[in-house]
Formats: structure tokens, sequence, C-alpha cells
């Protein structure tokens, strides 16, 4: 049996003021063409399907040409929710979509739930655990100690019934770390993951009744403990920590028991995603330019602050994300201790000290007036 293992779709997410919708469906054809070309018997989404929990209109629809697509296939599928899915929304419409062999857990309710498919060995159990909480979880087992995600997930395993005589695949959405090591972060989970603490942290011994876990919520594609516990990483970049990352889908061969194979596909996405770093007028000059479609973050080392750096980018990187700087100024603020900067000093003190570091200069009479409105109604003190 080969299996095709998906997570963090995000259908719907935007970067900044650009609309991801194209590049979506994009690299999901591409995934339908590597569905083909490796004969793919099931797959496997492992959470944050959708990008918000109300998804948009064209997200929805966007979801509902590849479910359908992949069962015109005859490919069967195992989803869950993720922490960025509406549970009930994605829920919906489960009971008409397993007749197409299309099968969704988005709710905990308390049962691990299972499927079990046969190949030429015999039978496969799919697991199906969505996105859950230690809180929900204690209201299913009230005579269990759950602390922690761990104990969670350990418990809700416990009360599984798995016979680890067969072959069992678990799907899930859940912060899973190696032995004395968390997973790399990227994307829009790293920053909350870095600040879990040791209550989500799952450890990855938890799934030692497995043959394979598929695994969402971290967007850097990376095995966890043994090469069997894989995130896939998010399908797209969708963020400036995720340049480096070379986005791919595992596909996985199940022989008979214990006999297990992870090969990684790489994807190529419709735009790519870039850091530059550098003066402007070497960034943008003639010979350094490249892929002027990709979305593009840039830190400018100019020392004075370009008028309307982020019109001009775009006028070559159409797609710009974001600009900043890194200069001489930029660093000696990032050494000022802010707290202290803000002792007995007033706003217009404040505003200007600040208009100094970043520019060299005094702020002008207008300017400073400007500010003080704004700071006002804000509700600032000035």
């Amino acid at each position: 049996m080969k299996l095709l293992h998906l997570g963090d779709l995000h259908l719907g997410k935007t970067l900044g003021e650009f609309d991801l919708i194209e590049d979506q469906r994009y690299i999901l054809e591409q995934i339908l063409r590597i569905i083909d070309r490796k004969e793919i018997d099931g797959v496997l989404i492992a959470g944050d399907v959708y990008d918000k929990a109300v998804p948009s209109e064209a997200a929805t629809k966007l979801l509902d040409w590849f479910l359908t697509a992949l069962a015109e296939k005859q490919v069967q599928t195992f989803m869950i929710s993720g922490n960025h899915d509406s549970d009930e929304r994605l829920n919906y419409g489960s009971s008409l979509f397993e007749k197409n062999a299309v099968y969704i857990s988005a709710v905990f309710d308390g049962t691990l739930r299972k499927r079990t498919v046969r190949d030429s060995f015999g039978e496969v159990n799919f697991w199906l655990l969505p996105f859950v909480k230690a809180s929900q979880v204690r209201h299913f087992f009230p005579d269990d100690k759950i602390v922690t995600y761990d104990d969670a997930v350990r418990v809700i395993l416990a009360h599984a019934g798995i016979d680890t005589s067969r072959r069992n695949v678990l799907v899930a959405h859940q912060f899973v770390a190696g032995a004395g090591a968390d997973p790399e972060l990227g994307g829009s989970e790293g920053a909350a993951a870095q600040s879990v603490g040791l209550v989500e942290k799952i450890g990855w011994d938890c799934f030692d009744a497995f043959d394979y876990v598929a695994l969402g919520h971290i967007h850097s594609p990376q095995r966890v403990g043994r090469d069997t516990i894989r995130y896939s990483g998010s399908i797209l970049k969708y963020s400036r920590s995720e340049v480096t990352n070379d986005k791919s889908v595992p596909v996985i061969t199940l022989g008979d028991k214990g006999d297990v194979k992870t090969e990684l596909i790489p994807l190529q996405p419709l735009r790519g995603m870039r850091h530059l770093r550098g003066p402007m007028k070497k960034l943008l000059a003639a010979e350094n330019v490249s892929c002027t479609e990709d979305f593009i973050y840039a830190t400018l080392t100019d020392e004075d602050i370009i008028d309307d750096a982020m019109h001009i980018f775009q006028t070559v990187y159409p797609n710009t994300l974001k600009i900043d700087y890194d200069n001489s100024h930029t660093r000696e603020i990032s050494h000022v201790d802010l707290s202290e900067m803000g002792d007995r000093r007033s706003f217009a003190e404040l505003i200007r000290d600040f208009y100094r570091q970043m520019y060299g200069c005094d702020i002008s009479e207008e300017e400073m007036k400007i500010m003080l409105q704004a700071a006002a109604e804000a509700g600032v003190e000035v």
C-alpha cells in the first residue's frame, strides 16, 4: 500500500495583501500528478486544512475540488482537524464524504476513530486523532491524571485498544518532540511552539504502537525520533522563517508488518520566496535581478532611509512582502533598554530621540505636531 502524507494546507491563507489561492491550487494540482505517477492508494491530511476557523468561500471551494479529485481517483483519504480549523465546519458533510472513501475526524468525542482497509498483506488500521487540548481530554477521562498534552494523548491511546500485532497508521496534529530535542520550528506555528514550555510537548515514544505517524502542526518537513514519525511540513512557504525550507511530500510504502519505506517528493511552487539583503542599488541592479514574480523579503543595509522604498522595490519585484533595515542606526536601537528609556521622559522627548536615532537629525516641528496629534487620538498621554 502506498500513502501520501500532507499537512498544514492552510487553504485561504494570504501573505500580506497577496492572495495565495492560485498558488495553492497550483501545488495541489502538482500533488494530484504525484498521486497518479506514484500510484498512491491513500492520502493522509494531518490538520490545519484551512487557515482560519471561518474559511473564505474560495478556500472551501478549493478543498471541495481537491477532495472530489481524490474521490474520482478512488484514493482513500484520511483527514483530521488542526488548531486553525473549526471542528464543526470541517466535519460538515463527513457522512456524505464517507461514501466516497473520504474519512474526516474533526471533533474528538472521547473515542479515537479508526478505519480499516485491506491490501495484499492484510488489514491496515488508520487512526484519526484531531487536534486536542488536555482540558478537552480530561472531560472524557475524569479518572485519569491528565495535566499535560502528553498525558492527554497517552490516555487516549491507552483507551483505544490498539492491536500492536497489526499494521497501524496514526494521523495527528500536535507538537511532538524527539528525544531531548524539539522539532525545527517554522511558519505561523513557530512563535506559538516556542512559548508552550513543557505543557504542550508530546514525547515521540508515545507512538510506539504505530508503524507510521503522519504529523501536522510544524511547517518545516522533518522526522521526529524515528524516520516513520514525520511532519510533512506545509505545502508552501508561508512566512519569512520558511525561506530556506525545501517543501516536499512524503510517500510511504507499507509492506508487511515492520516494513515501511519513506520517500520525499519535492514540490515546486508557482512563486518562490526569497530573502534579499544588501544595499538597494545593488539588489535592484539588472545583473542581480532574477525570478521577479517571487515573494520577496528585503533587508536593506543602506545607512539612510530610502523614501518610498516599497514602491521602488515593487516596480522590480511586484510581490515584495516586507522591507526592513539593518544598519548602524537599527543596531544601535536594538541595544537600547526601552524600559529605562521611558522612565521620567515625555512622549515628545522619546519621539525626538527615536527620530534622531533613525535619521541622524532632529524631527521638524511640523512632523512633531503630527506625531503628537496621532498620539492624542490614540489616547497616549503627551
